[in-house]
């Protein structure tokens, strides 16, 4: 249990600023949708100017832009992006921070086990993703009290329920990947490439209708605001993403037990 608490103190200083710059994401992007409300031109004609490509991609014809929630769904994904890149670095953190501060032979002389040291930094991470998901919806919902007279909880609490989940999955990339290679910058290059990647492929699920089956392949799609605002949201992939993400922390758990570590 000192382990855990102590991982949490270990990821203050970064949670308050990645908080933060979300919060600002959010504030900033609600500005632009009410200077654009306000102006001569709605929201929806300024879209219908983009090429086709780009309109499918931000759900043109699907959201109704002049309305704040649906116009924070196009939003959405841009917070998809922040949550999930800090998710990989922290579960790649977590479990790599102390080779990659040589400081990993004070750990293991304690009397631990190397099982009891990963349930404890994946406790202590799970921890910090759902304060990281509450302090979002409460951003968001801070924000909406300025620019609208709903708040839209219902809404905000499906997007964010599903955020949290693809949140996990991506911190369990992440850790994995650190189990793997035990070096924090190799870890999180492979974990932030696997990020990447499955955001390239929500993007061409999004532009190409021809290619809808991809989506089962990226972790973006099973939060789309589209799905979950608009077309009818599905537990099928929050499903897949916990199957997925179970697979990977008993992966992550066998892997470190059995490497070796860098103790210098």
């Amino acid at each position: 249990m000192n382990m855990y608490f102590h991982e949490l103190k270990s990821y203050i200083k970064s949670f308050l600023i990645w908080s933060g710059g979300m919060f600002f994401l959010i504030i900033a992007g609600l500005g632009k949708y009410y200077a654009g409300a306000s102006s001569d031109s709605g929201m929806n004609e300024l879209m219908k100017q983009m090429p086709k490509s780009l309109q499918n991609l931000f759900g043109v014809g699907i959201f109704d832009l002049n309305k704040v929630i649906e116009y924070f769904g196009v939003m959405f994904l841009y917070i998809l992006i922040m949550v999930a890149s800090h998710a990989v670095m922290l579960g790649s953190g977590v479990i790599s921070k102390e080779e990659r501060d040589r400081t990993i032979e004070f750990l293991l002389v304690k009397p631990v086990s190397r099982y009891s040291v990963i349930k404890w930094k994946l406790l202590a991470a799970t921890t910090i993703c759902f304060a990281f998901t509450v302090t979002t919806f409460l951003s968001a919902v801070l924000s909406f009290s300025l620019y609208s007279k709903e708040l839209y909880v219902p809404q905000l609490l499906a997007l964010f329920g599903c955020m949290f989940i693809i949140q996990i999955a991506f911190m369990a990339v992440g850790s994995y990947f650190a189990s793997l290679f035990g070096n924090h910058k190799k870890s999180s290059a492979a974990g932030l490439s696997v990020m990447m990647g499955m955001f390239f492929i929500s993007i061409i699920v999004d532009i190409f209708e021809q290619v809808e089956w991809l989506r089962f392949f990226t972790f973006f799609q099973y939060a789309d605001a589209k799905d979950i605002l608009k077309l009818g949201w599905s537990p099928v992939y929050p499903c897949i993403a916990v199957i997925i993400t179970a697979i990977l922390i008993t992966l992550t758990f066998r892997q470190y037990q059995r490497r070796d570590l860098r103790l210098g």
